[in-house]
């Protein structure tokens, strides 16, 4: 197990932080449950050698709460002003806010919060952090303009564990639930070669009893969407964003395709930071643990290991823009 990364102590240029927020405090903002079911990869039809590699094998979590009613209003608050800065997140989500975190002092305190990723470690089984990215922290999803159109596609995430947050009153709205699929993104993929969604019987609506509920999710394995609005009405959600404390695990993360979505000033220096902060602890395993007797193929191989995010992080910044993966045409 290694220690997460600090959070940046400077923001980018142009990141200015919202005037006059409330700060956040857990013994008033936070009122954590749990949830009332879990799934795991099995349920959902992933064979063992599907997981090997990941840190948990849950899949997606019930409902549970995170926020107290005051933090629930706080929340609201905060990222109505954020709105101001959406802007479209590829072709799979109309209005988004990335980066909210270095103009949120609250949304930045709660993504952070030891108490939520305590809680959120519970549910994964296994020891997580928020995302050593910021960009990942605190992104938040907004109504589309066109009613008819998915609030966000059927898609599985760019990082692998998140919870997504109700933060708008669900109450309000018709339609726009947040819903994924009991199936594997094979499946899904299949689906969409053909022309075709999730089939319903295999789809879960979640319904959540209030703002400041949420739904923990594998995210980077388990096929979700916001689904469209029946009625006009104010939809926000946010999503926060964990991975391992243990880095031999898999990245489960697909950077390249947020070239088009984040600003290159922010996303190429976190970028770097992740991978290095990854490699660094993985090559310092590789000096404690190289045994006497290793052969060339068994040293090229760990050090392979080592250092294959990095490689992988290269080769995707030559390769540069694509369009954000999803399974809808």
């Amino acid at each position: 197990m290694i220690a997460p990364v600090d959070f940046p102590s400077s923001r980018p240029q142009g990141y200015e932080w919202l005037p006059d927020e409330e700060v956040f405090d857990p013994e008033v903002h936070l009122d954590i449950g749990e949830p009332e079911f879990v799934h795991t990869l099995a349920d959902f039809g992933y064979a063992p050698s599907d997981c090997e590699g990941l840190a948990t094998d849950l899949a997606a979590t019930g409902p549970f709460r995170i926020l107290s009613d005051r933090g629930a209003e706080v929340m609201l608050d905060s990222a109505r002003r954020l709105r101001a800065f959406t802007r479209r997140a590829s072709t799979r989500v109309e209005n988004a806010v990335r980066g909210g975190c270095y103009r949120s002092r609250f949304l930045r305190d709660l993504c952070l919060s030891p108490d939520v990723t305590a809680a959120m470690s519970r549910l994964y089984g296994a020891p997580v952090a928020p995302h050593a990215m910021p960009v990942h922290l605190g992104h938040l999803n907004f109504e589309p303009t066109v009613l008819t159109e998915a609030v966000d596609k059927w898609h599985h995430d760019t990082i692998p564990l998140d919870y997504v947050m109700m933060v708008s009153d669900p109450a309000l709205l018709k339609g726009g639930h947040f819903e994924y699929f009991v199936g594997t993104k094979s499946e899904a993929a299949d689906l969409a070669s053909r022309g075709q969604r999730p089939p319903l019987d295999r789809v879960v609506r979640c319904e959540f009893p209030g703002p400041g509920w949420a739904v923990g999710l594998h995210g980077n394995m388990v096929v979700h969407r916001g689904a469209p609005l029946d009625e006009p009405g104010e939809r926000i959600t946010m999503v926060n964003a964990y991975e391992s404390l243990d880095v031999a695990h898999d990245l489960q993360c697909r950077t390249r395709d947020l070239i088009a979505v984040d600003d290159h000033e922010v996303l190429f220096a976190e970028w770097v930071r992740h991978v290095a902060w990854r490699a660094r602890h993985r090559l310092e395993s590789v000096e404690r643990e190289a045994p006497f007797g290793l052969n060339a193929d068994g040293a090229i191989a760990m050090l392979e290991r080592a250092v294959e995010d990095v490689r992988s992080a290269i080769d995707d910044m030559r390769a540069g823009y694509r369009e954000s993966e999803h399974y809808e045409q």
